[in-house]
């Protein structure tokens, strides 16, 4: 069997010019996200901060996220306003990060990378939502590439801080391919909160709300390990009992991301092969068989190396296999697009920062178990996610049987007035 058959090259060949630009885009999120981690004591030396005071550098840039992430969807209303959006921001980023070696104290580095962080979350909303429009049933195979630039940005980062050493074309094509198939022609989705405007939700089970909460608080546990474990792997390699050295322990987060990046090149074949539920449901049991035995083998180095290897194979998936799953369930309005980014970037934010204190007060032991506990919560939060989306099928099937049937009753009326 091909690696992609017929009809995934024919969409590419489609939207290849909108899938380029939206995936390019992501190359200045990958550096974001790629930054902080191993250079965390880097930034700590150079602002003259503790750590638990740079701890905060990581909320605020995903607080600000968290308000991107949101403030994303007033640019959604066209398709020039969410390319403009989309070009302005990777610049904010760019200007930032040549700032950064000028800052000297651990405020300025924080406003830094909460401006950062405002434009990461603008790009992450657009740039999956405008791919889940182009791609629907379709879009969890797309949405894996875009993360192999976090890691051209991992082969860079090191290099950073050294401490004591458009085309009108596209937007013809796009603006007629964002057409929804089934007639809908997007106009819903105009405002910020244009899902939720009240006459859309009137009628709507309780099931439907319930999806777009468990849907978002998997991805708020499954994102936050990964910022988590970007954030603290090198500190946590470098202290005691590993005690690696500096430039050894700095390799875990490419070996990590790299590994994310290989994983999600694979799923793009294994997600048309197979569910997303049952990806998922691999993807979050691997999560924690790996996590379970980092916390026995903690005092290996080698196996903190497979350890960071299998755990970004096996949570590679999580986030687009679940958006593409939630938007599945729900039809794909668009609306979960927004809800999911943005409880992504809320638990990078939160239990990053959980973390931190943690470690600062507990040990680097407590990174292990965190992280841990995260991954349990996540697998049971997804098997309730399961039973309402079996529930929430079922209640808007016996509601379209309902009225179809409806519909043919009224037909048959008249008829049998005529006779």
């Amino acid at each position: 069997m091909k690696l992609l058959d017929e009809r995934m090259w024919t969409l590419f060949k489609r939207h290849w010019q909108q899938t380029l630009t939206y995936w390019s885009v992501f190359f200045s999120f990958g550096l974001c996200i790629a930054f902080l981690g191993p250079t965390v004591l880097d930034l700590r030396c150079q602002t003259q901060s503790t750590l638990q005071q740079i701890t905060w550098v990581f909320f605020s840039q995903q607080l600000f996220l968290l308000g991107g992430s949101s403030l994303g969807g007033l640019f959604k209303k066209t398709l020039l306003s969410s390319l403009s959006a989309l070009f302005s921001c990777t610049l904010i980023i760019s200007l930032v990060f040549s700032f950064i070696p000028l800052c000297n104290h651990v405020v300025l580095l924080s406003v830094a990378m909460a401006i950062a962080g405002l434009a990461m979350g603008v790009i992450d909303t657009i740039a999956n939502l405008q791919l889940v429009k182009l791609y629907q049933k379709d879009s969890a195979t797309f949405l894996q590439l875009p993360v192999p630039a976090a890691v051209l940005a991992l082969m860079y980062h090191e290099r950073l801080l050294p401490c004591s050493r458009s085309r009108p074309r596209l937007l013809e094509r796009d603006s007629l391919s964002s057409v929804n198939p089934a007639g809908d022609s997007g106009q819903g989705h105009g405002s910020l909160f244009g899902c939720c405007n009240p006459a859309k939700l009137r009628g709507r089970p309780a099931t439907f709300y319930i999806v777009h909460a468990l849907g978002g608080a998997i991805l708020f546990i499954t994102d936050g390990i990964i910022g988590s474990y970007t954030g603290f792997v090198y500190t946590y390699a470098v202290s005691p009992p590993l005690l690696m050295g500096h430039k050894t322990a700095g390799s875990l987060d490419s070996v990590f991301w790299a590994s994310i990046t290989v994983g999600r090149l694979a799923l793009i074949y294994l997600s048309y092969r197979y569910t997303a539920q049952r990806l998922l449901i691999f993807s979050l049991v691997g999560v924690i068989l790996v996590q379970c035995l980092l916390l026995i083998f903690y005092t290996s180095c080698v196996f903190l190396f497979i350890g960071t290897c299998v755990l970004g194979l096996c949570i590679s998936s999580v986030f687009p296999s679940m958006l593409a799953f939630t938007e599945d369930i729900l039809d794909y309005k668009g609306c979960a697009t927004t809800v999911l980014v943005t409880s992504a970037s809320t638990g990078e934010m939160m239990l990053q920062l959980l973390v931190g204190l943690v470690i600062h007060s507990q040990g680097s032991y407590s990174f292990l178990l965190c992280c841990t506990i995260a991954s349990f919560i996540g697998f049971c939060l997804f098997l309730m996610f399961l039973y309402v989306q079996r529930r929430h099928t079922n209640c808007h099937t016996g509601k379209h049987t309902e009225h179809s049937s409806e519909n043919t009753d009224m037909k048959e009326k008249p008829e049998t007035g005529a006779s």
